[in-house]
Formats: structure tokens, C-alpha cells, sequence
């Protein structure tokens, strides 16, 4: 089991860009660099999914598909969720960034919102209860997670899954 890390020993991307690609793709991601700016909604866990499943394919890292297409799911899901700016207001979409890093031992999925609200991993609660085990599962699948704030405001909260076959036991 990992431990949330703060501060994060990886800086993360900074604040939201001013601009994206047509496609939505980050403009200037290096080799082993991907980025996707998302507008909060319905649409963007799947857009996330879609995307993350383009590079890993690109990336040739299919032992860690599974895992890190659930990890971007629960990071940007719990963004657009908790997202929202303090200003923005009730209904307003959240502005998303969904980054991913090939190092040599590991993927780095991150996601940075504009939000001060730090993530938590709900602890106990009701066994039937729909929400609150996201960052739990991202807990589990991840080596490790953590987040860091971002100036001038948001914060990235990012996870470091395994690229080297898992070993069944």
C-alpha cells in the first residue's frame, strides 16, 4: 500500500496552458511527455480514457493499460467533480488537465484542477455507499500518489503506476 506524498517529488505541470491543439493535445509535450486539456462535463472521463489508451498504445506500454486507465478515470473524474474554482458557481464546467509521463520504471498520470480542496481518501463510511473510493483505488493500483498545489492557484494530484509486468502470485 502507498501513502500520499506532499510535497510530490515530481513538480507537475503548473498551471492550466492558454492554449491546446484542435485535438485538444497540449502543444510543445516532449518524447515521453502527453498532455490533454479537458472542459469538465459528461464527456471528459471518456475523452481522458480515449486519450491515455492512444498514447500508452503509442508508448508501447500495454502491461500498464488496465491500471492507469482506471487511475486517469478516478483522478479526472474526482477533478471535474471537486474541480470547480471557488468563483465559478454553481453548474459552471471545471477546466481540466490530464498529463502523462513515461520514465523508465513507471507512468506518471496526472491531473490538475483549479481547486484548493486537497484531495482525501474517504476512510471507512457506509459499505454501500456509490462514491468516496476513488483516491482508495488509486491507492491500490498506483506505487505511489500524492499532490501538489500549483500557483497561483489548483493543485495536481498525480499517481506513479509500475511499467514492468506485474508478476501473478
Amino acid at each position: 500500500m502507498s501513502l500520499p506524498v506532499q510535497p510530490a517529488p515530481w513538480s507537475g505541470p503548473g498551471p492550466l496552458p492558454a492554449r491546446t491543439t484542435s485535438a485538444g493535445a497540449l502543444p510543445g509535450a516532449g518524447r515521453g511527455t502527453a498532455g490533454l486539456r479537458l472542459t469538465g462535463g459528461p464527456a471528459a472521463c471518456g475523452r481522458a480514457r480515449e486519450f491515455t489508451e492512444r498514447v500508452l498504445d503509442d508508448w508501447e506500454l500495454d502491461q500498464v493499460r488496465d491500471d492507469a486507465l482506471v487511475v486517469v478515470s478516478e483522478l479526472v473524474a474526482n477533478a471535474v467533480l471537486h474541480g470547480l474554482r471557488d468563483d465559478a458557481g454553481e453548474g459552471a464546467e471545471s477546466e481540466v488537465l490530464l498529463r502523462l509521463k513515461r520514465r523508465a520504471a513507471h507512468l506518471m498520470c496526472a491531473v490538475t484542477d483549479r481547486s484548493e480542496t486537497l484531495p482525501s481518501p474517504a476512510r471507512g463510511g457506509a459499505s454501500l455507499d456509490e462514491g468516496g473510493r476513488g483516491l482508495i483505488i488509486v491507492e491500490g493500483l498506483s506505487r505511489h500518489w500524492g499532490w501538489t498545489r500549483c500557483v497561483p492557484t489548483g493543485k495536481t494530484v498525480w499517481a506513479m503506476l509500475p511499467t514492468e509486468a506485474r508478476v501473478p502470485r
